[in-house]
């Protein structure tokens, strides 16, 4: 079998050449990260969940005619994409005090937003990935105007999308972190939801208990992280196979926390 070029390599997934011009695989490692890197394991098997729940996520977007980057799943550990230009900016959407803004603004954790809130984040690990303005994403040339009000919009709309679907499976989606792309066809250029959604890049917790189904597990210590991300799958009815091969679980890398987004 003919050895793949690896275009590009994250914190949890890694990026192919497709097999036509204009197309990426997507492939989801098993590393969980926090605090840009600093804290590091890998848990056998999340990379099938956040695959398998992001498909979910992306087709049921679609079928909204939300445009994404997803054109289909190829295994257990990847998907088909298309190639887009990604915006480097993170884009997170707020509906629960949690995590940072907590932090930053006294909020108590798990207070009811007055509305929704979306802040940008400069995708820039070696500087932590900063909060920034829309002065500043215009000024450096980051997007245009036209291109924020674009994503504004598609935010809000996957965002009042995943609270009614996460809402009828008995979980409040607290808050979660998006990436957008532009995606060249032809003469057109169009702003498409890229990267992916999973309990990597939500806060997720049980509308009933509170319990926390997300990448806090894993951030805080809680354990019980890869059996969240199942309890996730599960109630969105993509847990079919079995996610975890044979091994001996989770691997401490590094650990030096410090308080976060969700990301």
């Amino acid at each position: 079998m003919n050895k793949r070029r690896r275009i590009y390599e994250g914190k949890a997934k890694v990026l192919y050449e497709g097999p036509e011009p204009g197309t990426l695989i997507q492939h989801f490692k098993d590393d969980a990260t926090a605090f840009n890197a600093k804290k590091h394991a890998l848990i056998e098997g999340k990379g099938v969940l956040n695959n398998r729940i992001s498909e979910y996520i992306f087709m049921k977007l679609g079928e909204i005619a939300v445009p994404t980057h997803f054109i289909k799943r190829l295994n257990m550990r990847e998907q088909l994409i298309r190639e887009v230009e990604i915006i480097p900016l993170e884009v997170v959407v707020r509906n629960v005090a949690a995590g940072s803004l907590s932090t930053r603004l006294g909020l108590e954790e798990g207070s009811q937003l007055p509305r929704s809130i979306i802040e940008f984040y400069y995708k820039k690990d070696e500087l932590n990935d900063p909060m920034v303005s829309e002065e500043h994403i215009t000024a450096f040339g980051w997007a245009t105007p036209q291109e924020i009000d674009e994503i504004m919009q598609l935010a809000l709309r996957i965002n009042d999308f995943l609270v009614g679907l996460f809402l009828g499976i008995g979980i409040r989606l607290v808050d979660f972190k998006v990436e957008f792309g532009r995606l060249y066809d032809n003469e057109q250029v169009r702003i498409v939801l890229a990267d992916e959604i999973s309990p990597d890049c939500c806060r997720l917790w049980d509308a009933q208990s509170g319990d926390k189904l997300d990448k806090d597990r894993f951030r805080r210590d809680l354990g019980g992280v890869l059996e969240a991300y199942q309890e996730v799958a599960r109630r969105l009815g993509v847990l079919t196979e079995n996610p975890r091969p044979r091994g001996a679980g989770p691997v401490l890398v590094a650990s030096n926390p410090v308080n976060g987004k969700p990301n």
